[in-house]
């Protein structure tokens, strides 16, 4: 097995700026299920707040098993990790039961996490599914799922009475426009950390607009000790797991396409081997996360976004940001104060991040033989289908809600068609040399 060479010291400071904006990237998703959940569940502000501490820190280390690995698990690859919104409607279901409780979300998370240990070779198996018509349409799908997020950003986020303000729309626009200028103009390391002068510029215009808030900063303790099983011991009841199973088959097969996008973006295609240690990476931060009084965790696909706009493919950037991420669930007020970036500014950066990783699909769907017409058809419907609920959100809202887990995800909506149809009319181990081989370079290439 290939070992990973760590930096020499000279390249730590470059790599501390590119780690820092993987994580402003990344931070909004990764305080949001605690945020959403605690306020479903009436938890105290305190309970939230250590909720979000003790996400941050299990984000952090999962994310360094998942990057730099560990025996047989990790996929080495530049990846953030963080909790899957698939296990959001599950939890607040067993969360809000009076004979389950918080305890026993928790105890469902880590036998989700057992159970995605064992079944990881099992579901690795999935790769032959994936063909360049199935992988590039569910790299597609993937950046315009996301799209939707970026625009909520843009708006003011998601709940915000504002919502659409022009102010904020301007902000967001400053940031893209920003970023692009960077890119067009410069080379080099400035190029490569585009996003992070994006967002830092828009965090100066929306201090200087008023709009940046650091509410609860003082009240915060300067440290704070992660401890496992903070809420009493976690209790294990049948349904509760067995939810939470679904959710982590759920999350492998998403995590399956985020994996072959990233693949192809670091130019390293993906093989049955790599995915399966990808697995293992979910699984078993699945079950950390039960232990340090969190949840499921899933590679996050806009930090995806950002490897294809930097190029940069060191693993390492991402175990350092997943130290940063550890030091900001042990110090309170550093984590109050990152989350401070107000959603707009993330919002002119994630158009960036989520148009490249849309690009990057039509790149890989141009290695796909479109004289074949079945081809068309497998795009078409696929993306078709798999972008329902993101343009009507209540489209399925009549459905079994058990289905949920399916319906509601673009990503895995879309798998599940392209991979059904291109059995239909391709068949299975039908591949033809000409129509699948990488032909060109790999998408993202840049000088780093």
């Amino acid at each position: 097995m290939k070992t990973i060479s760590a930096p020499n010291k000279a390249q730590y400071l470059r790599m501390l700026l590119l780690a820092c904006q993987h994580v402003m990237v990344m931070y909004a998703g990764a305080v949001a299920i605690p945020l959403v959940l605690g306020a479903a569940l009436g938890l105290s502000k305190t309970d939230i707040a250590f909720l979000i501490n003790a996400d941050l820190f299990a984000c952090g280390i999962v994310t360094i098993i998942q990057a730099i690995g560990i025996g047989p698990v990790g996929i080495r690859m530049p990846v953030m990790m963080g909790v899957t919104f698939t296990a959001i409607g599950p939890m607040i279901a067993i969360g809000s039961d009076p004979s389950a409780g918080l305890s026993a979300i928790f105890g469902a998370t880590i036998a989700a996490g057992l159970f995605g240990l064992a079944m990881a070779p099992l579901v690795g198996k999935l790769l032959r599914f994936f063909p360049p018509v199935v992988t590039g349409t569910e790299i597609v799908a993937v950046g315009l799922s996301l799209m939707s997020v970026a625009a909520a950003w843009s708006a003011g986020g998601f709940g915000n009475a504002e919502f659409g303000r022009p102010l904020y729309l301007a902000i967001a626009c400053a940031v893209l426009l920003c970023i692009l200028l960077i890119v067009r103009f410069t080379k080099g390391f400035l190029n490569n950390i585009s996003v992070l002068l994006g967002l830092i510029f828009g965090f100066a215009l929306s201090a200087g607009a008023g709009l940046v808030s650091l509410d609860g900063i003082e009240d915060a303790p300067v440290f704070g000790v992660i401890l496992p099983f903070h809420f009493g011991m976690p209790t294990f009841h049948l349904w509760p797991m067995a939810a939470m199973c679904i959710v982590m088959l759920v999350t492998f097969i998403e995590s399956t396409g985020m994996f072959i996008a990233l693949g192809e973006i670091v130019d390293k295609p993906m093989d049955e081997r790599t995915l399966v240690r990808g697995f293992r990476a979910d699984a078993l931060g699945t079950a950390v996360g039960g232990i340090f009084n969190t949840f499921p965790y899933t590679s996050y696909a806009q930090n995806i976004g950002l490897v294809s706009i930097t190029g940069v493919r060191s693993p390492w950037v991402c175990a350092l940001a997943g130290a940063i991420l550890i030091v900001l669930g042990l110090f309170p007020k550093v984590a109050y104060f990152v989350a401070s970036i107000p959603p707009y500014v993330l919002g002119g950066a994630g158009i960036v991040m989520f148009g490249m990783v849309t690009a990057s699909g039509m790149k890989v769907l141009g290695r796909v033989d479109f004289k074949n017409v079945g081809n068309l058809y497998i795009v078409a419907i696929s993306l078709a289908v798999g972008m329902l609920p993101v343009v009507s959100p209540h489209f399925f809202s009549k459905l079994p809600s058990s289905l949920g887990p399916i319906l509601e995800s673009p990503i895995l909506l879309t798998a599940i068609v392209a991979i059904t149809l291109n059995i239909f009319f391709n068949g299975i181990g039908l591949r033809k040399p000409q129509n699948d081989a990488a032909t060109g370079e790999g998408i993202g290439q840049h000088s780093n």
